[in-house]
């Protein structure tokens, strides 16, 4: 068996709301193509499309998945399952490309999605979603799982690697960058800004704990390497 390949997808740039900590600053939001023996993972698929109030908020320069598949030789039709760290909208935004393909989520993740406030369902309630709601760390793939990582919100998630030189982590947005990572001065973080200060805490022990060899991140573009 082939082992897996982690093709880095940028998916938008935006900038932060003037309400928010980092208000003018421009961020980046990456979604990323597991390639592996059985097909394509995709963890996350970036802004959605159609929503003026996000476009007034965010100002986003987003760009349609098939077109980012297509540069890194991909394509929609190559995607067997679809894992979001989360399901606000600049990380669930596109899932509506994948009907009939199984997107992995946490219940609570879920739940949270629907209780309003969240996401826009309209991006991710669609006809032939095929959502599968798993609690809890597990395997998802020989060689690939799933760990559950709350903080930034109730049912973040993110996807560990294992390979013969040492684990590769997709960290999701369980914390916002490299230099966060390092613990550098002055890092973009998303500690201050968590749900659960205490839980975001615990998940990146976890992720430390594992002890990887690389990181990626969902809103950073640079990887940490061991």
């Amino acid at each position: 068996m082939s082992l897996p390949g982690v093709v880095p997808l940028e998916m938008a740039e935006f900038v932060f709301a003037d309400d928010e900590p980092l208000a003018g600053q421009q961020g980046v939001v990456m979604a990323y193509a597991v390639q592996h023996s059985g097909g394509v993972l995709l963890f996350d698929s970036g802004f959605g499309f159609g929503s003026p109030e996000v476009d007034d908020r965010y100002h986003p320069r987003s760009r349609r998945l098939p077109d980012v598949l297509a540069q890194a030789g991909l394509a929609v039709k190559d995607v067997t399952s679809v894992v979001n760290c989360h399901l606000h909208i600049d990380h669930a935004g596109q899932n509506s490309l994948f009907p009939g393909v199984p997107i992995y989520a946490q219940p609570a993740e879920w739940e949270v999605a629907h209780a309003g406030n969240h996401t826009i369902l309209e991006w991710i309630d669609f006809p032939d979603a095929t959502y599968e709601l798993r609690a809890g760390d597990y395997e998802l793939l020989p060689g690939i799982r799933i760990l559950s990582t709350p903080g930034h919100t109730p049912g973040h998630q993110s996807l560990v690697i294992d390979t013969p030189s040492g684990p590769i982590v997709l960290a999701g947005q369980a914390l916002y960058s490299r230099d966060e990572w390092q613990g550098l001065p002055g890092a973009r973080e998303g500690r201050s800004r968590a749900w659960d200060v205490a839980a975001y805490d615990e998940s990146v022990r976890r992720l430390r704990e594992i002890n990887p060899t690389r990181i990626y991140f969902g809103h950073d573009r640079e990887i940490w390497s061991a």
